[in-house]
């Protein structure tokens, strides 16, 4: 049975097993690294991708769970020149071991997609299950503040 889906803008048919956890068809079977593995359980946020533009754990989403599906990775948003997030990411120098960076990033997109101009309590509310070890949060939460501010400026 095969599984269609659009990934960063790419029409794909999978044949991949339903039950692949979607991270895995994204990693494997496409070659897509950005998203990355850490956790497998769901916990960490590492793994998180837009499915239909929310933020979930593609570590724990079921293929079939997503048939016909629009999937935007990491790549995928920095595609999207409108999205500020990553040179706000550059520009505040951000990353330190970098390995959660791409699902704070995605993250943070969905919370921004949805609320352009969200209170600092959703956006704790957002990125408290990206886990992050170099504890990097207090500069995650000035770029966002620096995206929401850009908005507000710019909106």
């Amino acid at each position: 049975m095969a599984i269609s889906l659009t990934v960063n803008g790419i029409s794909h048919q999978l044949e991949d097993h339903p039950r692949t956890p979607l991270l895995w068809v994204i990693r494997d079977s496409l070659g897509i690294t950005g998203t990355k593995f850490s956790c497998g359980i769901g916990q960490c946020g590492s793994c998180t991708v837009h499915v239909d533009g929310v933020a979930v754990r593609s570590c724990i989403t079921r293929l079939d769970s997503v048939d016909g599906a629009e999937i935007t990775t990491v790549e995928g948003l920095a595609q999207h020149e409108q999205n500020p997030l990553i040179s706000i990411w550059l520009d505040e120098k951000l990353s330190q071991c970098g390995y959660c960076q791409p699902g704070q990033l995605m993250a943070a997109a969905a919370l921004l997609s949805q609320t352009p101009q969200p209170s600092l309590d959703e956006v704790i509310n957002q990125m408290e299950g990206n886990l992050c070890r170099c504890g990097t949060y207090p500069r995650i939460k000035k770029a966002i503040s620096i995206a929401i501010e850009n908005e507000v400026n710019n909106g």
